[in-house]
């Protein structure tokens, strides 16, 4: 099934949600351009949570999503509000869906899981998802272990499910990559990080257009893996102990926010070395948008 019907969107194109950024502004530019905005749900409460999904209503009549991290310590205060109030999409990663699924389900919303294997996307398929976005490690933020051009395929071949991409796409040509590997759309969230209604210090955004292909590194082992740019806390972060890891890294997104070089964790996937310029969210799915295949395309192939 095409993502626009499955979705009720006119572009293939998700907002990848981001912790601390992808807020309401973003969300509604976004879903307004036809993609699909995804809220973070990551630092709200059940009442901010509330008042953000009220914000992106009275900003948008499309489709829009909510994230769920699944290891935040306050998930089982936050799933009543999306029951109660159901929103379209429900993406989620960090965790096992299995618990709630079936209830988010019930009252109508899609849930997609975020997988970073095979394995994993089968289950989600079992439990009923109604797509899974494979993720490989070229992006942004805590990754897996497999990249995007060999997951994809594989994940088209072992579910039967619609497949959405992400992991170092943020250009025509990579939408267009990800469309010839089988997937129905795709997720983007570097690119998105210099959308002129992203809500991060400029220099987090001057650091994305200053960066090349050799800009990110991969800090933490096992599931604490995290890619983001070079920094001076990533210099540090390589030859501390796990104990000092820690101690570093807490906090160190929302410093980043802000725009703290020195004590910072600017997460970003490798596609940040193909990021040129700041431009309004609308642009950016427009111009993403031009990697569909048509319907030519599609018929010829």
């Amino acid at each position: 099934m095409k993502l626009t019907k499955l979705l009720h969107i006119n572009k293939p194109i998700i907002q990848g949600s981001m912790a601390g950024i992808s807020q309401p502004p973003l969300v509604i530019a976004v879903s307004n351009a036809g993609g699909l905005g995804v809220l973070t749900t990551v630092g709200l409460t059940p009442e901010t949570l509330r008042e953000a999904i009220q914000a992106i209503r009275a900003g948008t009549r499309q489709p829009f999503g909510v994230n769920l991290m699944l290891q935040q310590p306050n998930i089982s205060a936050l799933l009543p509000v999306l029951l109660a109030d159901p929103v379209p999409v429900v993406f989620t990663g960090a965790g096992n869906p299995k618990p709630f699924i079936q209830d988010l389900i019930n009252v109508g919303t899609k849930v997609i899981p975020v997988i970073p294997n095979v394995k994993i996307a089968r289950k989600m398929s079992a439990l009923g998802a109604s797509a899974v976005v494979a993720e490989g490690m070229e992006s942004g933020g805590h990754i897996g272990t497999e990249t995007t051009m060999t997951l994809v395929p594989q994940v088209v071949s072992a579910v039967d499910l619609p497949v959405i991409a992400a992991g170092g796409i943020g250009t025509v040509a990579s939408v267009r990559a990800a469309f010839s590997l089988g997937a129905v759309g795709v997720q983007v969230g570097t690119a998105f990080l210099v959308a002129a209604e992203t809500p991060v210090a400029n220099t987090y955004k001057r650091l994305i257009l200053q960066a090349d292909d050799t800009s990110t590194v991969v800090t933490g082992t096992g599931a604490d893996r995290v890619r983001s740019l070079k920094t001076p806390l990533t210099e540090k972060l390589l030859t501390a102990t796990p104990t000092e890891q820690v101690k570093l890294a807490t906090g160190s997104l929302q410093r980043a926010i802000k725009g703290d070089v020195a004590n910072g964790s600017f997460m970003a996937g490798q596609i940040a070395g193909s990021i040129k310029k700041i431009e309004p969210a609308a642009q950016i799915i427009n111009r993403l948008a031009q990697g569909e295949p048509t319907i030519l395309e599609e018929l010829s192939q």
